[in-house]
């Protein structure tokens, strides 16, 4: 009798099956990059228990790209996104449901989180002035000016590592060029 194969279905939870290792997969993308194919080296140098961990880590890893190109092939991307979420803030019957909904744009503006001046933390705000501009609605920018914002230093060596692991990370999905570049 054949047997049937089930689908490999990925959920969040403590399990290392199940568990989200994003830090193991980028280890593994950046091994990879460099030419590094061994599976045995992959699993030391992610820190693995088996080599079946570095398979299951890279099927997640597949299943995510795989996961992109549905999502853009169905017409879902980040427009559709925030129409969904401006209609929940808009319409929904509750405060409560309002105020998630806002909470949601707030975290997906950035300001849950402390980043550097130039990345996010400021640019929210120009973009959203450009927007409006380009709309050719009414600006009202009075109030984005009425405070100050001051922001921490942030140490060299930090931004030096943020550099580079923003250009790896920009160099993950292109196609032939991840060869090019290398951390040490």
């Amino acid at each position: 009798m054949k047997e049937k194969l089930k689908p490999i279905i990925f959920v969040q939870g403590q399990k290392p099956n199940y568990s989200p290792n994003y830090y193991a997969q980028t280890i593994l993308l950046k091994a990879l990059s460099s030419g590094v194919t061994d599976p045995t080296k992959l699993r030391k140098l992610a820190g693995m228990k088996t080599v079946a961990e570095v398979y299951r880590t890279l099927d997640k890893l597949a299943i995510r790209r795989e996961y992109h190109a549905a999502l853009a092939h169905n017409e879902i991307d980040f427009d559709y996104i925030v129409r969904g979420i401006k209609k929940i803030a808009e319409g929904a019957k509750y405060d409560a449901t309002k105020l998630e909904a806002l909470k949601t744009i707030l975290k997906s503006l950035g300001l849950e989180k402390y980043e550097q001046e130039g990345e996010s933390s400021k640019s929210w705000e120009e973009a959203i002035t450009k927007a409006i501009e380009e709309k050719g609605l009414p600006n009202d920018t009075k109030q984005l000016e009425d405070y100050e914002v001051n922001v921490p230093q942030i140490p060299q060596s930090i931004l030096d590592t943020q550099k580079k692991d923003k250009e790896f990370g920009k160099s993950i999905y292109e196609s032939g060029n991840n060869s090019k570049t290398k951390r040490p």
